[in-house]
């Protein structure tokens, strides 16, 4: 088979699966509630008892508080990731809070808060 027939079928197969993906509305961003915090939450880390669910008003993220410390679920793609916020820095960004994990598998997410929900995130993050 010619290169060039090859690159074209490759080409056209990888536009053609995105397409389907994006088509079946598997492109877009989860949204949580907080049943669906609580459950993400729980799919990453089994075994914590959550105590409390604060979710972004854009549904994008959410605050999970456990015996343990705080958590923080948030959107990627279709899928979460969720981490513990035990090594952290957090700081004000126009568009909410930039939290910066000390892990090098997570650098750092922006979590989109209004201004209400940055002064109650704010209160949340701070330690005990």
């Amino acid at each position: 088979m010619p290169l060039e027939l090859l690159l074209v079928l490759v080409v056209g197969g990888i536009a053609g699966i995105t397409l389907m993906m994006h088509l079946a509305g598997k492109s877009r961003v989860r949204t949580l509630t907080p049943e669906s915090a609580r459950s993400e939450w729980l799919r990453h880390v089994p075994d914590d008892d959550i105590i409390d669910v604060t979710v972004a008003h854009d549904g994008h993220s959410a605050l999970i508080r456990t015996p343990a410390g705080n958590g923080l679920v948030w959107s990627f793609g279709a899928d979460t990731v969720a981490r513990h916020l035990l090594d952290f820095d957090w700081m004000d960004h126009p568009d909410g809070l930039e939290v910066f994990f000390h892990e090098f598998g997570t650098p750092k997410v922006l979590v989109r808060l209004d201004e209400f929900e940055r002064q109650h995130w704010q209160h949340l993050l701070e330690p005990a």
